[in-house]
């Protein structure tokens, strides 16, 4: 078994994997040593990855790599997919998981990833498993945020539902300005990135991508937990037990 600690803006996910299944996963405000202890007795994992994207706790990592083989992912970590990046060492250790995880659920394609978080990113790959580069925008609530934070009477709105494309209150305004450009948004980076690779596969992930399900007029395919794929094959690659 394998354990993957993926630490973001303001979660924690853990995950337990066997075989490349997901036998448990879970979300804290806060990994305490206590919680990691227990994950560990319970599960008693091989070898376990830590990625920080957020603010990384090393005493975890100390703790782990004391008690098993801990690859604590970094941009000098060895990865299965070349990046092509002009500068390396600022691309989002979550972005860089992510693109391993499509490349290896979607070998030999042209791909391009949205993770629909904090931050909307998008990311292609190429059939030869380079990674290309991208794009970062606001996510949904960012924008919502936004609006109400740098504005002096515009309402917090925290609807993620479909909202018409000529709102008759200020609220509708606001959604169909944030949701509709959104969906926009999407459409025209998918369109724009398929005028040259044609056979563009789209993958989305991340909490707000259940939303573009039915509204991207381009095929798209969703993947949860891309990024817990991704730094599980991370591991298996560099670690072999």
């Amino acid at each position: 078994m394998n354990l993957i600690i993926d630490i973001g803006n303001t979660l924690t996910k853990i995950a337990i994997t066997e075989s490349n299944n997901i036998v448990f996963s879970n979300r804290y405000e806060v990994l305490s040593k206590e919680i990691l202890l227990d994950i560990l007795a319970k599960y008693s994992p091989a070898k376990a990855i830590v990625a920080a994207v957020g603010k990384e706790d090393i005493g975890l990592v100390d703790l782990l790599s004391s008690q098993i083989p801990t690859i604590d992912l970094s941009h000098n970590s060895k990865l299965p997919i070349t990046i092509l990046y002009k500068t390396p060492q600022t691309l989002g250790l979550d972005r860089v998981a992510a693109a391993v995880g499509v490349s290896y659920l979607y070998p030999q394609s042209d791909l391009l990833v949205i993770d629909c978080g904090t931050a909307i990113t998008y990311d292609v790959i190429n059939l030869k498993g380079e990674y290309i580069g991208g794009a970062i925008s606001p996510g949904i609530t960012l924008r919502y945020k936004s609006l109400n934070q740098h504005t002096a009477n515009l309402p917090l709105i925290s609807s993620i539902e479909d909202a018409p494309i000529v709102g008759t209150s200020t609220s509708e305004c606001i959604e169909s300005g944030v949701l509709n450009g959104v969906i926009g948004e999407l459409d025209y980076f998918i369109g724009s990135i398929k005028e040259k690779y044609p056979n563009l596969k789209v993958v989305i992930t991340g909490g707000d991508s259940n939303f573009f399900v039915s509204k991207l007029k381009n095929s798209i395919f969703v993947v949860q937990n891309l990024v817990i794929i991704g730094l599980n094959r991370i591991l298996d690659f560099n670690v072999q037990l």
